[in-house]
């Protein structure tokens, strides 16, 4: 009786949910950030002190984990140091932000401490989708929101740990706030992706961030993250990495870039060869959006639309380059021939633009 009780006993401790494929894992080795994406903010974004990530919230992005997960356990411990905070955790995140914002498609696991005296957002653990992600919440919301709205005030103020568990199981996701849970949803599209803390305005810190994988269902491409292809920013809420001949023209607008259109083009400090690049612009007219790389000028503005955010995607391989505008291909064989194997890569508008998601992967 004694050793079936001791069993028992043992059975109960144990902190491995039912159905669980291994243990828990750290995802932050409490030193530096490896094993950790830097979306799109630059060294100063998110940073290691005394054991914990700590964001500046400066500019807004993500810092992603390198891997996608579908079924999982994740914990995680969260302060801000002011009132009024405000950053986030996000699941089945995709690995680049989308056209013409900051954060990427993803369900939000709010992280703040900010209440809307309407009912409409609190700080207790909102649970909400971003960005084109679908989801049904475990409530409904008062004004239809794609947000569940937490059951329970269990969020401590500034200066104060708080303590969150997540589970996310064959596309539903259950936020636990400090021992209780207080907001989930179901039906998650996509319901596998990347987890990525969030820089949002406000410093935040992290700690005691670990994970345990529950055995997958198999999720199909059409309810999977879109994936990472080795992109790396070239814009982190900066000009740290771009010149100009002419100063005062170009300003760096959190994760925007603007220009006013009246001065010469901005050259990245980076020199490229092959490669393929990701770049969305706004702009208030129909004008002459250049992309100049290696003394050659890309004309980016047909198919796009004036006063609304723009996607390209830009290939340059050799003497040819594709280029696709919002989805829409432009060029199959684009003529590059006499420009040098390896040069500048520039922007250039005549009007005022703003530009975003500067992203480039070389090509070997």
């Amino acid at each position: 009786m004694r050793l079936l009780a001791l069993t028992i006993l043992a059975a109960g401790c144990s902190s491995s949910p039912q159905g669980s494929s291994g243990s828990f894992v750290d995802l932050f080795n409490g030193k530096d950030l490896s094993g950790w994406v830097n979306v799109n903010g630059n060294s100063e974004t998110w940073s290691v002190r005394e054991g914990e990530i700590v964001t500046s919230g400066h500019p807004n992005g993500e810092l992603r984990s390198p891997k996608m997960y579908e079924n999982f356990v994740l914990e995680l411990d969260w302060m801000h140091m002011k009132e009024g905070g405000n950053s986030g955790l996000f699941i089945h995140s995709g690995a680049l932000p989308i056209r013409g914002n900051c954060f990427t498609k993803a369900f939000e696991v709010q992280i703040m401490l900010g209440d809307d005296p309407k009912g409409m957002w609190t700080r207790h653990g909102d649970m909400f989708s971003i960005q084109g992600a679908k989801f049904v919440p475990d409530r409904p919301h008062p004004q239809g929101w794609e947000r569940c709205l937490p059951s329970d005030k269990r969020v401590k103020g500034a200066g104060e740990w708080n303590h969150y568990r997540v589970t996310s199981k064959d596309g539903s996701i259950k936020l636990e706030a400090n021992g209780a849970e207080v907001s989930g949803g179901s039906q998650c599209r996509p319901r596998k992706g990347y987890i990525c803390l969030e820089s949002e305005g406000a410093e935040c810190h992290f700690k005691n961030v670990r994970i345990q994988e529950l055995p997958p269902t198999n999720a199909p491409a059409e309810e999977t993250a879109e994936p990472d292809q080795g992109y790396v920013t070239l814009y982190g809420g900066d000009l740290r990495g771009w010149k100009t001949a002419e100063e005062g023209h170009w300003t760096a607008r959190d994760w925007t870039l603007g220009c006013d259109g009246k001065g010469k083009e901005l050259v990245a400090e980076r020199e490229v060869a092959d490669f393929a690049l990701i770049v969305d612009w706004k702009t208030p007219k129909v004008g002459n959006v250049e992309l100049r790389v290696r003394g050659k000028a890309i004309v980016l503005e047909a198919m796009s639309k004036p006063g609304q955010w723009n996607r390209a995607h830009v290939t340059v391989k050799g003497p040819m380059y594709v280029l696709t505008v919002n989805d829409t291909k432009l060029t199959d064989i684009g003529d590059f021939s006499g420009a040098p194997a390896r040069g500048s890569l520039g922007l250039f508008s005549p009007d005022a633009t703003q530009f975003a998601n500067l992203y480039l992967r070389e090509l070997k």
